[in-house]
């Protein structure tokens, strides 16, 4: 595993990672923020034990296992990636009620001027809390975000211990479905 030395962390907390994005997606994939790794490599669920890779292709949005540093990739398949917050820290709970809520604004703005098929936001807390929706539950909601429809994912950290690969990627793969039907 690779290990971050403190020039590193300091360096990513301030890094953007770029959006991997275009127009008319079938789904956009929504992270909460980057994590450390994510930032300092500039690829998105860059974490060694984050679920995201293994459960795209466990689901049937990609062909093969990729590893992050392929997810420009994902656009052939259309699919994509970005975040509710941009800025990268150590964990999901150093964000703000502010930071959320600012983020779900942006993300409104951009989703409504990429116009995917499926906003699919992987973590019903981060939903919750950039949507202010508190009975969000996994899976389709009823916002729309000008023709795009939304989807609500469990999030795919290996922290998430209530979600095993396999059923989160029965869920990826409901919403695959859906998107394949679209």
């Amino acid at each position: 595993m690779t290990r971050l030395t403190p020039a590193d962390l300091e360096a990513a907390r301030n890094r953007l990672v770029p959006d991997v994005v275009a127009d008319g997606l079938s789904v956009l994939f929504c992270g909460i923020n980057p994590g450390l790794m994510t930032a300092s490599t500039g690829h998105h669920f860059a974490r060694p034990g984050n679920r995201f890779w293994p459960v795209l292709h466990l689901s049937g949005f990609t062909p093969r296992l990729m590893k992050p540093a392929e997810q420009e990739e994902l656009l052939s398949y259309g699919l994509g990636i970005t975040n509710v917050v941009a800025r990268a820290t150590a964990r999901a709970d150093e964000l703000s009620a502010e930071e959320y809520r600012e983020g779900g604004r942006l993300l409104t703005e951009r989703v409504a001027r990429l116009r995917p098929t499926w906003l699919a936001v992987v973590g019903v807390t981060a939903y919750r809390a950039a949507f202010d929706d508190r009975k969000a539950r996994i899976g389709p909601q009823e916002r729309t975000i000008g023709s795009s429809r939304v989807w609500v994912l469990p999030n795919p950290s290996g922290l998430n211990a209530h979600w095993t690969a396999a059923t989160m990627a029965e869920e990826y793969g409901r919403l695959r479905s859906a998107a394949d039907a679209s």
